[in-house]
């Protein structure tokens, strides 16, 4: 089973800093490359180039290794054949091949370019450069690595972890995915868990607020000036800073729902797809709740966590589950967390109902409605945030001072190096 574990690539010199910049647009040429060539092929409506004519095209051209510049030109050719499934299996989506210029782009090095030493990785950079060393202690089943630029420089390690053999469960689940609770879990045996993300909603909420008080700080000052990158800087660790603490916390919440379906026996999960419900404008506070909210984050955790554990997982439409009543099928909208039938007077939980109609949809078969739930939190902390958030006005307060103290001396962190 092969894992990713990421590094984060701090403490570098303002030298160091520039030649990762550097490589990444190297990296992005050689996407461009593919990207005109084969936009070039479908203009003149002759044959679409291959792997073996991208790689001669970008064969020695670029101050990259051969493998990593192999490794763009098979990323590139399965966007390609990702999206030409697609536009042939959802017309509406009118996906585009690639045809945008890139400036910067992952760069990435297969498992056997890759050489570990005491407490750093060595990246090779081709014949006659030096190669990229970087202060990392990487396990002995590490593979493949990638150069990620996320608010600051990152490594994704490819991880190879033994699995043990488990044999499958008999029993079919169901996962119904929200933006209040992340998920809601039914089981043809009548048993059912919800987990909240009342917690990574916070916590989104908290980054939005802070960002937009260090955007106010930023127009003040002039545009690239010393400044405004310190500015910059603290912009970059608040987002650093709190997509950690998001990740960890889907994280949790999707071990917690694959560790129900181990307990439960589950041998087959079916994840519903809430794609299409962001087409309807609901008014900007509830629309901007539905831009944050990253459902297919969730369908991957589970996903991987549900295949580590042995358990078929697939995903589908769940259209119409929310709104049907699992007790004589009348379909209503539904009015907050309580679901009410008005022609047969069934009530329960929103979400369960929509879990427990996904049964009919993925298995073909009627399940009975639960009579209790689990309600769990991915964290043990209050509200599924961390206790810095619990204080909203002593974390603001923080905030400004931080940000008003690097602004008044911006020649504190001058030898820093600059964040993009």
């Amino acid at each position: 089973m092969k894992t990713v574990k990421i590094y984060p690539v701090n403490h570098l010199s303002y030298a160091q800093f520039k030649r990762l910049q550097a490589l990444q647009m190297e990296a992005a040429a050689v996407w461009n490359v593919c990207m005109e060539t084969h936009k070039a092929a479908r203009l003149e409506h002759s044959p679409w180039p291959g792997r073996n004519e991208l790689q001669k095209a970008t064969k020695g051209r670029f101050a990259l290794h051969s493998q990593s510049v192999q490794m763009i030109v098979h990323a590139f050719l399965a966007n390609i054949e990702t999206t030409r499934i697609l536009r042939k299996a959802h017309p509406r989506m009118r996906m585009k091949y690639p045809w945008r210029q890139k400036r910067f782009y992952p760069l990435s090095w297969p498992a056997q370019a890759v050489t570990r030493e005491r407490h750093r990785v060595i990246l090779p950079m081709g014949r006659g450069r030096a190669s990229l060393v970087l202060p990392l202690a990487l396990p002995e089943n590490s593979g493949a690595c990638t150069l990620v630029w996320n608010h600051g420089f990152e490594l994704h390690v490819r991880i190879e972890t033994p699995q043990e053999e488990q044999a499958p469960g008999t029993v079919h689940a169901t996962v119904d995915l929200g933006e209040i609770h992340l998920a809601a879990a039914t089981t043809n045996t009548g048993q059912a868990m919800i987990v909240t993300g009342r917690g990574i909603r916070s916590l989104k909420r908290q980054r939005n607020r802070h960002l937009g008080q260090i955007a106010k700080k930023q127009s003040r000052c002039k545009k690239y000036s010393r400044r405004w990158k310190k500015v910059q800087r603290a912009k970059n660790k608040q987002c650093r800073r709190a997509e950690r603490r998001i990740r960890d916390m889907r994280h949790k919440a999707a071990r917690k729902v694959i560790a129900f379906c181990v307990e439960q026996q589950v041998g087959s999960l079916f994840i519903g797809n809430p794609h299409g419900v962001r087409n309807h404008d609901k008014g900007r506070h509830h629309n901007q709740r539905l831009a944050l909210w990253e459902y297919g984050k969730d369908i991957d955790y589970l996903t991987h966590k549900a295949k580590q554990a042995h358990i078929s997982c697939f995903t589908g439409s769940e259209r119409g589950t929310s709104s049907q009543c699992p007790g004589c099928g009348h379909t209503q909208k539904p009015k907050g967390r309580n679901w009410v039938c008005r022609a047969c007077g069934f009530t329960g939980h929103r979400d369960l109902v929509g879990s427990v109609n996904m049964h009919q949809l993925a298995y073909g078969e009627h399940v009975e409605f639960p009579c209790s739930f689990t309600y769990l939190r991915p964290s043990s902390s209050r509200a599924d945030t961390p206790p810095c958030c619990l204080s909203e006005s002593i974390d603001q307060a923080l905030l400004e001072e931080q940000v008003s103290a690097e602004i008044a001396h911006p020649m504190d962190v001058a030898e820093k190096p600059i964040t993009l």
